[in-house]
């Protein structure tokens, strides 16, 4: 770093700059972004990482913090290494940025429907059978190794990485839509809204069994579960996480329903337990339902092998543009046939 900061006195004696917060000058060096910003008088006061998450909006306010402790950040030819550094609003501050490391996962070239793309983000519609992210057992042919061949080198890294931020999962077998960060700045702004339980979910769900009622919430904490691991169980106390859904009955089928699922939280497994655990279970569901004699037939007939579950719709503020973004999507053909079948 100390080498680097010597070598730029070099070329600011060639360059003349006149820079302020909303424009950076970025210098590519050696793989490196070399990156000179001088602050307004406006940021005085403001903590350093603060100020300079301000000035460089591709850079995430976490990543700032991580590069101002690796000495990664200089002014006047000393580095700075605490980012609740109060600045005075007058500096000039070079950053050292060093180009994204290579994604550990293989991109293959697998077929992705992308329904939304720009240079922050993309918003996926995941077909049933696809996992998202590689795991034991799905080293690859997952999202994310379709993701970074389609993205290439749009990926300006997340924490430094060059791979895709996967901010929320759906299960290999739901269908649906799926929102992905391509930068560390949209990963960052999304993940607060997830955890701020701000972004809008709406799942399609066929059931086994009529509904009493036409809608209801259940609000049941969910942990995963103490007898099976792979199992995720409504535990009260402490060890329970809050999940919140809330569902509504749109068409009453042949000793099942369809029914639409909001989410409040977005907890793993959240819809297919919570309906598990008022006598609905997901029809095809092979961990938490259960067939009789009929329905197992036709999910035969039909080879329909998983939950009949769908992510019909996904709103959220765009982290960077701060527009209100919706998207929806129909119920697969394999659902679709489901829902005509028992509806006979």
């Amino acid at each position: 770093m100390a080498r680097l900061m010597g070598q730029s006195l070099m070329w600011r004696k060639l360059i003349s700059l006149k820079i302020n917060a909303r424009n950076p000058y970025l210098i590519q060096m050696g793989g490196i972004q070399t990156i000179e910003v001088r602050l307004e008088p406006a940021h005085a006061g403001w903590r350093l990482d603060r100020a300079l998450a301000a000035a460089v909006p591709t850079l995430s306010r976490e990543r700032l913090k991580n590069l101002i402790r690796s000495g990664a950040v200089e002014t006047a030819g000393t580095a700075l290494r605490d980012p609740a550094l109060k600045v005075r609003g007058d500096e000039r501050f070079m950053l050292a940025v060093p180009e994204p490391e290579p994604a550990h996962n293989e991109a293959q070239d697998i077929p992705l429907r992308v329904v939304f793309e720009d240079q922050h983000l993309l918003v996926v519609d995941k077909p049933a059978g696809l996992v998202v992210h590689p795991a034991a057992g799905n080293r690859d042919g997952t999202l994310v190794n379709a993701l970074l061949h389609h993205c290439g080198a749009s990926l300006s890294g997340i924490g430094g990485v060059a791979r895709p931020g996967i901010v929320h999962r759906i299960d290999k077998d739901t269908s649906g839509l799926l929102v992905v960060a391509k930068t560390d700045v949209a990963h960052e702004g999304l993940a607060k809204q997830f955890a701020a339980h701000s972004i809008e979910r709406r799942y399609l769900a066929i059931v086994l069994g009529v509904p009493k009622y036409a809608e209801g919430t259940i609000d049941e904490p969910l942990a995963r579960s103490a007898t099976n691991r792979k199992k995720i169980a409504i535990v009260k106390g402490s060890r329970g996480k809050r999940a919140v859904t809330h569902w509504r009955r749109i068409t009453i089928l042949r000793q099942a329903a369809l029914v639409e699922c909001r989410l409040e939280t977005g907890r793993t497994h959240q819809v297919r337990v919570h309906m598990a655990s008022i006598g609905h279970p997901l029809v095809g569901d092979p961990v938490y339902g259960r067939s009789g004699k009929a329905h197992g037939k036709l999910l035969n007939e039909l080879q329909f092998h998983r939950q009949a579950l769908h992510a019909a719709e996904l709103g959220f503020i765009h982290p960077v543009t701060k527009h209100r973004l919706s998207f929806a999507s129909a119920m697969p053909p394999d659902m679709q046939e489901l829902f005509e079948a028992l509806g006979v």
